[in-house]
């Protein structure tokens, strides 16, 4: 069964189109082309990026969280109390029913206000601090720019960046650079970090949408990778990390309060976003990928694999565009605080008497008081 799957896998008009084989893409006469075994690279590279990740945050973004007042909110901690904690960790962690919070009041003897306390305050002990948010930003900030330049570097001189007809010319007989190679080994080891650290990382109300992007872009990256298609898979690598650049840049001034240039930040991101994911992907890039190539050889099951995935892309980019245009929405007309997609803290004070001891410990003098007043 195995080895049917195998020659499924390996079969040749799935993969390239008609009257090209894979030995027509064995090296030779000075071409070197992309094999599927290169893709192992990949995770030694993701767990590098892990380790890198972990140095960074702790040694840089860490001490300039501090030096930016960016740290954690001080927490009312959720007495014990062993029913409510049954229900919040088997039942649900919303009390949505009347019936729930009656039935809880009844078992615990406690009035409904301090219920709902209790499971505001355990709610927000799980949920991420600032300075976790702060570096997480730091990381992926500094992670895109770092891709945009490799791509910058392993573009600017191509043909194909200034004539996508050139994506296709000679394909798939299209011999691999050296930068090609390093760049997708870059992206690659970068979104599978990304699935490798989903457990720890902050979870927002977009995770679902987050994982299929991940998965979708690590597909696209693979077969393009075993097909040849790296011309049009760089282009499409450096179109995405542009605007991410100043996504993550304003959460991080965002987290560090510095609000103006954060808002400044995201105005600008919003246009470059709409500019790359909304014009330049859809009606240049797919149009590339579903127009160009028939000109060249007849469609392939391959051709249909890979433009059915970029318009997976495409509808992630439509849900992130609706997101992006609320928050816009509300920098505009109101006040933008935070991100739609995360899932912030709530006010878990009981009564004026305790909002009253909470403040005097956030206003506090000295660094804690800093610190508090920082967030």
């Amino acid at each position: 069964m195995l080895h049917t799957v195998r020659e499924w896998l390996c079969w040749e008009r799935m993969w390239l189109p008609e009257k090209v084989s894979w030995s027509d893409l064995e090296d030779s006469e000075g071409r070197v082309y992309a094999k599927a075994s290169q893709l192992y690279a990949a995770l030694p590279c993701a767990l590098c990026l892990l380790l890198v990740r972990f140095l960074f945050e702790r040694y840089l973004a860490t001490p300039l969280a501090d030096l930016w007042g960016a740290r954690d909110r001080i927490r009312l901690t959720a007495e014990t109390n062993p029913v409510l904690e049954k229900h919040f960790c088997s039942q649900a962690r919303l009390l949505s029913q009347v019936s729930d919070l009656r039935s809880l009041c009844e078992k615990t003897s406690w009035p409904e206000r301090k219920v709902q306390v209790w499971f505001k305050r355990r709610r927000n002990q799980e949920r991420p601090g600032l300075r976790k948010r702060f570096c997480e930003a730091s990381w992926r900030c500094v992670f895109y720019l770092f891709a945009f330049v490799a791509g910058v570097l392993a573009l600017y001189d191509k043909p194909w960046l200034y004539n996508l007809k050139e994506v296709w010319a000679g394909f798939p007989k299209q011999s691999m650079l050296p930068s090609q190679y390093y760049y997708y080994l870059l992206e690659m080891g970068f979104y599978l970090s990304l699935l490798l650290s989903l457990t720890f990382d902050v979870k927002r109300k977009d995770f679902k949408e987050q994982v299929t992007h991940h998965i979708a872009t690590l597909t696209l990256l693979s077969f393009s990778w075993i097909s040849n298609y790296i011309r049009i898979g760089t282009l499409v690598m450096a179109c995405h990390d542009s605007a991410d650049i100043l996504l993550e840049g304003a959460k991080v001034f965002n987290y560090a309060k510095w609000q103006r240039t954060a808002n400044t930040t995201f105005v600008v991101f919003t246009a470059l976003f709409t500019l790359t994911r909304l014009v330049i992907f859809p009606f240049w890039l797919i149009h590339c990928t579903w127009v160009y190539p028939l000109e060249e050889f007849a469609p392939f099951f391959g051709y249909y694999f890979f433009n059915v995935m970029l318009l997976v892309l495409q509808i992630l980019h439509l849900y992130w565009a609706v997101l992006i245009s609320r928050m816009l929405l509300k920098l505009i007309f109101s006040k933008l605080e935070g991100d739609d997609r995360s899932d912030e803290e709530e006010d878990d004070s009981d009564s004026p008497k305790e909002r009253n001891n909470k403040l005097s410990h956030i206003n506090g003098s000295g660094a804690r008081g800093r610190g508090a007043n920082g967030h």
